[in-house]
């Protein structure tokens, strides 16, 4: 496969990926509000990605997302490139259904998209120099690709896991309820990798850092800076305050609300989503006075055709919005308008700024607030949640109020406030207008985004830095391998075991045999001389922590390099031995990548509280338990899964060439992905998470049987099929 240019020019410099995995991603009209997960996560990624690309460090920046072919949505997103600008180029990868998918769905296909972006790098013919993930399900993706490529991570949690769970279950939500809805444990455990894994954390504020982030086991501030997102300044500016201006056909749909629309408008902008709180600031206005008959209220509420048709989330907060209209009997008061496109949202800005009204952020929870920075561009004063970014965003700007979003009767007091008094209104207005400029522009967020990467990677990397890769194949002869765990997969049932060995001997010279086992080399050898199984093309052995090729036995030292990273053994030994309940164990079993240890059932410490303690003192491992007593700690790039993604990219063999099989919990990250997976039908309970996960194939056979059973369904050893994805 030819490589692609990597940028049109001579000059080389930065090759970044930015992964943004939901929502619908394009370089133009994006569909802000569209739903909960088309917001501002992905005007953030593009901004980013544009300010980035016209640094002069920088030579590509490759948004990457999902591809999806849906009627429901436009046909631009099924386009597979799409070049957005100097420099800047979006990435659409296929994986799981070919339909629009909510984030909390798309879980069990993230291992694909892995494989998807290691394909990709291999075609490109050069690693990128920085991976930069946004949000949990990218922090997942992005940490295991860097991991594979050796490469620095950067990540942006956007909204964390934890926090949102913590203030559900405070509102008297159900735990149970929440994580079959939201997927909390997936996404809280993809967020504490993520920040295993990075190099550094982006926050856009101080409080993400200080109270959100510190919830988290591996919390380490010292790898934390908080730069704060910028506005495209040039699309806001003010308008002069008074009457008889125009404001086009978004300022009749508004207008045709309104009883008297020369009253100030309060105006919100968010999606229709219950963390936005638009039924206690509809409450707000509805219950004062006089602030109904001083204002008009403006809810901008995303698009909608049918309220009917949305999901169900939208669907309740529309309908209770409305309810209380009515309740209030505020028509004529307030305006909702069914829909407004990306160029009428300056001019809903600037037309609630020339009336002399206020933008209102009543958020429950606010990550950032961009459109506080939108409003103070426009010369808008702005009342907003005393939660995350408005904090910062005041302090700096000096434009409003912070107000508590859960006292409705405060809320409406200062919205009175904010529009009673021209001279302070007019002060706002110019500090917000001038103090943006100053601390929110992108071109601020990039020179700092620059001298914190330039730190990260020790400086930047000149033409002879670049991450070449080598096509070499050290396999000519194979076009396919067979990889499986030995104990309890290949043994257990003698039969299964000999029609299991006379197969592979009738298997053509193409197809490979490995093996991957939590045995040491030594162990494995016996183990596979004893059972009379030839000689393996490859070992992976410890844990995933060494490679070995064929005979005579060649370890892989580019895997050795890669996973020594922020390796520390005797640290972490010390560190766990002084913990009741665990002591040193199978010394012969421990390797200079893997530390062993023996728990005890009844004083030792549970895998949580162990991981818990390794993440808090900074170590970056991988705890795993086996049988409740015997732990192994490796180091965080290192899995059998890892492995195995590291040689499907290494010798440029594509993953759905590969056939693995496995029979326990532990061997789940390398059933996942685009690989071919078989689970063994004497399988332990822990593997039925994974059921139903694309190219997984759960045998009825136990031992080899349901070996032999997974490469007949595959028809692995003669023309590769997919019955599952042929029929689909």
């Amino acid at each position: 496969m030819p490589t692609e240019p990597y940028l049109p020019g001579d000059v080389l410099g930065l090759y970044i990926l930015s992964i943004s995995v939901h929502g619908l991603v394009r370089g133009r009209d994006i569909e802000l509000g569209r739903d909960a997960d088309t917001g501002g996560q992905v005007l953030y990624v593009m901004d980013q990605a544009r300010i980035l690309a016209q640094q002069r460090e920088i030579q590509l920046v490759e948004v990457l997302t999902r591809q999806v072919w849906d009627k429901r949505v436009d046909p631009s997103y099924s386009e597979p490139r799409e070049e957005t600008g100097d420099a800047v180029r979006i990435v659409r990868l296929p994986f799981g259904p070919r339909r629009y998918l909510l984030k909390e769905s798309l879980w069990p296909y993230l291992p694909s998209m892995v494989d998807q972006i290691m394909r990709m790098v291999r075609a490109r013919g050069r690693a990128p120099d920085l991976i930069h993930g946004h949000y949990a399900d990218a922090g997942f993706v992005g940490s295991q690709v860097a991991k594979i490529l050796g490469v620095p991570f950067i990540f942006t949690g956007h909204s964390l896991g934890r926090v949102k769970k913590a203030r559900l279950l405070e509102q008297g939500q159900q735990a149970e309820a929440l994580e079959e809805r939201y997927h909390f444990s997936r996404r809280i455990e993809a967020e504490e990798g993520a920040l295993e894994t990075a190099a550094l954390v982006i926050a856009s504020t101080r409080q993400e850092v200080r109270e959100q982030y510190q919830i988290y086991d591996h919390y380490q501030p010292e790898r934390m800076v908080v730069i704060p997102p910028g506005v495209d300044l040039s699309r806001f500016s003010p308008t002069a305050r008074g009457a008889g201006q125009e404001f086009g056909a978004i300022g009749l749909e508004v207008n045709r609300f309104l009883a008297d629309p020369g009253k100030p408008l309060i105006m919100a902008m968010a999606r229709p989503d219950e963390r936005k709180n638009f039924g206690t600031l509809v409450k707000a206005f509805g219950e004062n006075p006089g602030l109904r008959e001083k204002a008009n209220l403006l809810l901008v509420m995303g698009n909608r055709d049918d309220i009917r048709e949305m999901p169900a989330g939208a669907k309740r907060v529309l309908t209770e919005t409305l309810v209380l209209i009515d309740r209030y009997d505020l028509y004529g008061s307030v305006a909702y308008p069914k829909g407004h496109r990306s160029e009428d949202v300056p001019q809903l800005y600037r037309m609630a700024a020339a009336s002399g009204g206020v933008f209102v952020n009543p958020a429950l929870t606010e990550p950032f607030g961009l459109t506080l920075l939108e409003a103070a561009a426009s010369g808008l004063p702005v009342v907003a949640t005393n939660d995350g970014g408005p904090q910062d965003i005041l302090e700096a700007c000096k434009n409003g109020m912070l107000v508590d979003p859960h006292d409705q009767e405060s809320l409406g007091r200062k919205l009175l406030e904010a529009i009673e008094y021209p001279d302070r209104w007019n002060s706002w207005s110019e500090n917000g207008k001038q103090a943006v400029h100053q601390h929110f522009s992108w071109e601020a967020h990039a020179s700092r985004y620059l001298t914190e990467v330039e730190k990260t990677l020790g400086g930047l990397p000149a033409e002879e830095g670049i991450r070449s890769l080598s096509r070499r194949r050290r396999f000519p002869r194979l076009d396919r391998i067979l990889l499986t765990d030995v104990d309890d997969t290949l043994t257990g049932n003698a039969g299964a075991l000999e029609a299991f060995i006379t197969a592979l001997e009738e298997a053509g010279s193409n197809v490979g045999f490995g093996i991957a086992t939590g045995r040491t080399l030594d162990r494995a050898l016996e183990a596979l001389e004893e059972l009379g199984v030839r000689a393996p093309d490859i070992l992976i052995t410890a844990t995933g922590t060494e490679i070995y090729y064929g005979e005579p036995l060649v370890m892989d030292r580019s895997w050795e390099r890669q996973i020594n990273y922020r390796w520390q053994p005797w640290q972490v030994k010390e560190s766990l031995l002084a913990m009741a309940g665990v002591e040193s164990w199978d010394e012969e079993a421990g390797t200079p990548f893997r530390l062993r240890f023996k728990l005890d059932p009844e004083t030792g410490p549970s895998l949580a509280r162990i991981r818990r303690r390794l993440r808090r003192e900074g170590f970056r491992v991988i705890a795993t338990l086996d049988h409740e007593t015997d732990l192994d700690v490796t180091p965080v790039r290192a899995s059998p899964g890892l492995a195995i993604r590291f040689l499907s990219h290494k010798w440029n063999l594509a993953p759905g060439r590969i056939l693995v099989a496995g029979d326990s919990g532990n061997d789940a990250d390398m059933l996942s992905g685009e690989t071919l997976g078989v689970v063994v039908g004497n399988h332990t309970p822990e593997l039925e998470e994974i059921r139903g996960r694309p190219r997984v194939y759960f045998a009825d056979g136990s031992h080899a049987w349901g070996v032999l059973e997974g490469i007949q369904h595959y028809h692995f050893f003669d023309h590769i099929r997919i019955p599952e994805e042929e029929n689909h």
